[in-house]
């Protein structure tokens, strides 16, 4: 091994050595010897989410982070290429922020549930509908979805998003589950017309407002159950239940905490609990473990995102070295969906 490459391993090994097994970590170290050499020599940057591989998440990503914090560097870097290791709308995301700028997804096979849950076809069948009254969508959509909204939001800062419109009624799409917890935080009604007529009383003046919600799931969230978190606590009385706000309203309230993927990463490093239950993407809990070795995650699923999956290390260094996949937003989707996320960006 080369200094560099053994300095590599070595930094993974300290991380995942309790994780995976000693050769994998030697062929991932050897991986990001390739493409953190490539990644300088082509003044690029990579970006990294939450729910990356563990050999991945710690060897390569010059930020990581959510959905939001990942905007948030999109918008600040200076470098090109972009390496965006996680699903398509978010390598969507990237690129409306930086319309000059190539930016690459390691696969075309990391989509999203979600995101294609909802067309933007949909969302001008909603405002017709409801006339005036402004869309907010969830940063987990494709762009085309975005270039027909008013402002995209997180799971971070839905609330707050929904709050700034000082509007009786909002539609918030496309996350069902979502939605709902929102609702139940602001105190507010939650109404899905695809199944049902309008109720009259969506203009009542008596009620502050409305959302407008729409059945769109993760495909990863909706796996988990009640019965999952009784069933641990049973077991594990002293357990900490976290949940991501994309799990049912009933999961949610089963939990000791919910929040953004970065508002768990921030809970577990204050916190001074030993066990906890995490309610998301599988790797992440992995990724939390290799940096904070004196916590323990329960592994309670094997569900890992069949998306965020498909980005590897293997395929990050071909996405380096021979420009693929290049991700295109057209003009005018990208310019009216950059509107939605800079209204975003501006609220935390």
């Amino acid at each position: 091994m080369s200094i560099i490459q053994t300095k590599t391993y070595q930094n993974l090994r300290d991380k995942l050595k309790n994780i995976m097994p000693d050769f994998e970590i030697q062929q991932k170290a050897e991986l990001a010897v390739k493409i953190n050499r490539l990644k300088k020599e082509r003044g690029a940057v990579i970006l990294g989410h939450n729910y990356m591989e563990p050999g991945l998440y710690h060897s390569i990503p010059d930020f990581k982070g959510d959905s939001f914090e990942l905007s948030r560097q999109a918008a600040q870097t200076q470098c090109d290429p972009i390496i965006f290791c996680g699903v398509r709308f978010m390598a969507e995301t990237a690129k409306i922020l930086n319309p000059e700028k190539t930016v690459l997804i390691p696969s075309l096979e990391a989509g999203c549930s979600l995101a294609a849950s909802i067309t933007a076809n949909d969302v001008k069948q909603l405002r017709k509908r409801f006339p005036g009254v402004p869309v907010v969508t969830y940063i987990n959509t494709y762009a085309d979805v975005k270039a027909e909204s008013d402002i995209c939001c997180t799971s971070g800062n839905a609330q707050a998003v929904i709050e700034s419109l000082n509007s009786q009624t909002v539609i918030f799409l496309p996350d069902e589950y979502l939605a709902k917890n929102v609702a139940r935080e602001c105190g507010k009604h939650i109404i899905f017309p695809v199944d049902k007529p309008i109720p009259q009383k969506l203009q009542d003046p008596n009620i502050e407002y409305h959302l407008v919600g729409w059945h769109g799931k993760c495909e990863v969230h909706e796996e988990f159950t009640v019965e999952d978190v009784e069933n641990v606590r049973k077991q594990f009385p002293e357990v900490l239940v976290l949940a991501h706000p994309e799990c049912s309203p009933e999961v949610v309230e089963s939990a000791d905490f919910s929040g953004s993927t970065t508002a768990i990463i921030r809970f577990v490093e204050n916190s001074k609990a030993k066990n906890y239950l995490l309610l998301t993407e599988c790797s992440m809990a992995d990724n939390i473990v290799a940096e904070n070795p004196d916590k323990e995650m329960l592994q309670l699923c094997s569900v890992r995102c069949p998306h965020m999956n498909q980005i590897t290390l293997e395929d990050t260094l071909d996405a380096l070295s021979h420009n693929q996949y290049e991700i295109t937003v057209p003009r005018d989707i990208q310019r009216r969906a950059k509107k939605a996320v800079d209204r975003m960006l501006t609220i935390h």
